[in-house]
């Protein structure tokens, strides 16, 4: 049994069963997915039928990120806030042209069990965005920073790499987990198409929104699969701007 950690999909279809191949995937495997799997490219709606089924064959854990909410409350009031329709929304709108009211509820009744983070029993947190408790995430008050917050990675990329982990320097917000997993802010903002770690944080978000790609990583020898490039999967879409 293996547990893959799986990035931001941003309404990729085509980007998801590349990787879940190419990393061999199993229905004994584990998959935790970090959120964000509407807007961006065409195909929103399918993406979340296909994480649907795929629940029923496999051991999936969904988190939740920052544009799932969005999208939740817009199939559940038929309201979209102005920020998420120029941020994808538009096209995920698009994208359930053809879906029935029934599946649509199907689809709200999914976001709506997504987790805002999850602790597995190594000590590893998985969690769309971050957190700002010095206390861990589970005293954070203000919630939505599990979905929006950007000063963890941020603070997580300045460290000095010297700095060990029982030093006074060394950030209380790091010290609760043993590894933590996040998403949302996407690596080629840094000049890399590849997973990036940082203390011990590894950001997921491979840019797959945008110019990059999927990723999987497997997350006890950190290997790691990627899907082409999202902008040749989709040669006639632009993306996310």
């Amino acid at each position: 049994m293996k547990t893959f950690v799986i990035g931001d999909i941003h309404g990729g279809l085509k980007a998801l069963p590349q990787i879940l191949k190419k990393a061999k995937v199993t229905t004994e495997d584990t998959l935790i997915f970090l959120g964000d799997y509407v807007d961006g490219w065409s195909e929103s709606a399918q993406v979340i039928d296909y994480l649907i089924n795929l629940n029923r064959t496999h051991h999936c854990i969904f988190i939740k990120g920052n544009h799932d909410i969005w999208c939740e409350d817009w199939l559940r009031t038929g309201k979209g806030e102005v920020v998420w329709e120029i941020n994808g929304g538009n096209e995920t709108k698009d994208s359930y042209m053809d879906f029935s009211e029934e599946e649509k509820q199907e689809h709200l009744d999914f976001f709506k069990e997504m987790k805002p983070y999850h602790i597995d029993s190594e000590n590893r947190l998985f969690i769309h965005a971050g957190f700002t408790s010095m206390h861990g995430v589970e005293k954070e008050t203000f919630k939505l920073n599990y979905y929006f917050d950007r000063t963890l990675w941020e603070m997580a990329l300045t460290m000095d790499k010297r700095i060990e982990k029982n030093s006074e320097l060394y950030p209380n917000r790091l010290k609760h987990y043993q590894e933590i997993y996040i998403g949302h802010t996407p690596t080629i903002r840094y000049n890399s198409k590849q997973p990036i770690n940082a203390i011990n944080i590894w950001n997921l978000d491979t840019g797959a929104a945008f110019t990059g790609a999927l990723t999987i990583m497997d997350i006890d020898t950190k290997e790691y699969w990627q899907s082409e490039p999202l902008k040749d999967l989709y040669p006639k879409e632009k993306g996310r701007n």
